[in-house]
């Protein structure tokens, strides 16, 4: 391999120095893919012997208002037994 503009001494070192990254770019790609090789186990999903509870504490409460018109009022007081 040569490069254009540098002497022989420059060259041999960057040719070395290339050669020995690529050397250890394989390494690094070899010890990732020997890690990556152990950790591919299995995942177990099983339903719980017991049921799921659940509690919801809610109270729950209801206010009714009613309002009646005047007329209404005094047909209801006029007549009792209507209801």
């Amino acid at each position: 391999m040569t490069v254009p503009g540098l002497t022989n001494g420059v060259r041999d070192t960057t040719y070395r120095m290339m050669k020995r990254r690529i050397a250890m770019d394989k390494v690094a790609a070899g010890a990732l893919l020997a890690m990556s090789a152990g950790l591919g186990g299995c995942i177990n999903v099983t339903a719980p012997d017991k049921p799921i509870e659940i509690n919801l504490n809610i109270n729950v409460t209801q206010e009714v208002v009613y309002r009646l018109d005047g007329e209404a009022k005094s047909l209801i007081k006029q007549n009792p037994g209507i209801f």
